[in-house]
C-alpha cells in the first residue's frame, strides 16, 4: 500500500511538472517580466521575483485543488476564463509593445518612482496574472486537478501531494529565471535586449488573441451543438 501511494505521488509529480511548465514557460516570461519592470532597482527586482513565485504557486494550487468547483459555483465555464484572460494578456502585451526605450534621464525618474511599495502593488496584476500565469495555466491547472482525483481520499491525497510539490519546484525555476533575467540578456547588449523585448511582446499579444480565440471557438461550438 505504502508503495502504491509512493508511486501515485511520484506520477503525480512528473505529470504535473511535464504538463505545467511548459505553459508556464518562466525562460520565455522572463524578458517581459524585465521590460515591464524597466527602472527598477535589482533588489526590487528580487522582491518581485519572490513575490510573483508566491503568488504563482498560490494561484496554481488553488486552481488545481478548488478550480473547477470554484468556477461550477459560479456558473463560470472555461471559455469564458480564456476568452476573459486573453483579452488582458493582449492589452498587457499591446502596451508593452508600443513602450518607448527609455533614455538615461526617463530610467533615472523611472528607478525613483518604482519603490517598493509600487512594486507589491503590481506584483500580482499585472506581473503574476496574466503575464507569469495566464489563463491558459490556469485551465491546465484545473483540468490537472480533476485527473488527479481519485475516489479513495488517501490515493487522492498522495497524488495532490506530488501534484503541489511539481508547483512548488516550478515557482523556484520561475523566482531564478525572474531573479536573474537582467543578467541572461546581458549578452545581449541593449540593443538586442531592446530587440528582444519586443519580439517577446509580439509573441505575447499572439498568444494573447490565441487564448482569445480558443475560447471564442468553444463557445460557438457548443452554440453550434445546441442548435
Amino acid at each position: 500500500m505504502t508503495l502504491e501511494f509512493a508511486l501515485a505521488f511520484g506520477k503525480s509529480f512528473l505529470f504535473v511538472f511535464a504538463a505545467i511548465l511548459p505553459i508556464l514557460n518562466p525562460a520565455a516570461t522572463a524578458p517581459i517580466f524585465l521590460g515591464l519592470t524597466e527602472g527598477a532597482s535589482p533588489s526590487t527586482r528580487a522582491l518581485l521575483a519572490r513575490r510573483i513565485a508566491r503568488n504563482m504557486f498560490a494561484l496554481m494550487v488553488g486552481s488545481m485543488l478548488v478550480g473547477s468547483y470554484v468556477l461550477d459555483f459560479f456558473g463560470i465555464s472555461l471559455p469564458i476564463v480564456r476568452v476573459g484572460g486573453g483579452l488582458i494578456v493582449a492589452a498587457s502585451a499591446w502596451r508593452l509593445l508600443n513602450a518607448s526605450h527609455p533614455s538615461e534621464d526617463s530610467r533615472t525618474e523611472l528607478a525613483e518612482a518604482f519603490t517598493p511599495e509600487q512594486a507589491r502593488r503590481q506584483a500580482f496584476y499585472p506581473l503574476t496574472f496574466p503575464i507569469s500565469c495566464g489563463p491558459g495555466s490556469i485551465a491546465a491547472a484545473i483540468t490537472v486537478g480533476v485527473a488527479l482525483n481519485d475516489q479513495r481520499f488517501a490515493l487522492s491525497l498522495a497524488r495532490m501531494g506530488g501534484g503541489v510539490l511539481a508547483l512548488f519546484v516550478i515557482g523556484v525555476l520561475l523566482y531564478l529565471a525572474f531573479r536573474y533575467a537582467e543578467r541572461l540578456l546581458k549578452p545581449l547588449g541593449e540593443a538586442g535586449t531592446v530587440i528582444f523585448l519586443r519580439l517577446s511582446a509580439f509573441i505575447l499579444l499572439c498568444l494573447g488573441v490565441q487564448i482569445v480565440w480558443d475560447g471564442v471557438s468553444e463557445l460557438l461550438r457548443g452554440l453550434l451543438a445546441a442548435a
